[in-house]
């Protein structure tokens, strides 16, 4: 699997970490709503981390009488969560930095076509300047 599609699992597991850290009842659907990934994926995940032990899934009755879960971050989740949180951070400042490099260079390009830009304007026009003083004098 390539760095990238390694990177992308570890930023969606990430985010159901920290999605259930702060809503442990949210349903899957809520879940893969708010995540914008398919129910299917999620639930994948959710297994997933279930058998790793990073999350813990209890039964629970909410108030419409139905039984719903509660998926609770172990103590193995909240160890891998703050390790990803890390990991997440420091991609997405280097994301950020090379962003603003881009920008500045972006600038720094368009800056000078307009100058250049600019010059053509001025070259252009003292160009028709001069063939109209050669027209008038004549």
């Amino acid at each position: 699997m390539s760095n990238r599609l390694l990177e992308d699992r570890e930023d969606q597991v990430f985010r159901v970490l920290r999605t259930l850290e702060k809503n442990p009842e949210t349903s899957q659907r809520a879940l893969s709503k708010e995540l914008n990934v398919s129910l299917g994926a999620l639930n994948y995940t959710l297994n997933a981390l279930i058998e790793k032990g990073l999350v813990k899934a209890k039964n629970f009755k909410n108030n419409e009488n139905r039984w719903t879960y509660a998926y609770i971050l172990t103590p193995k989740g909240i160890r891998e969560k703050t390790s990803l949180t890390v990991r997440f951070l420091g991609r997405k400042m280097r994301e950020y930095e090379a962003l603003q490099h881009e920008i500045e260079e972006l600038k720094r390009e368009t800056l000078a076509k307009d100058n250049a830009n600019v010059q053509l304007a001025i070259q252009s026009n003292a160009f028709n300047l001069d063939q109209a003083n050669e027209f008038s004098l004549k």
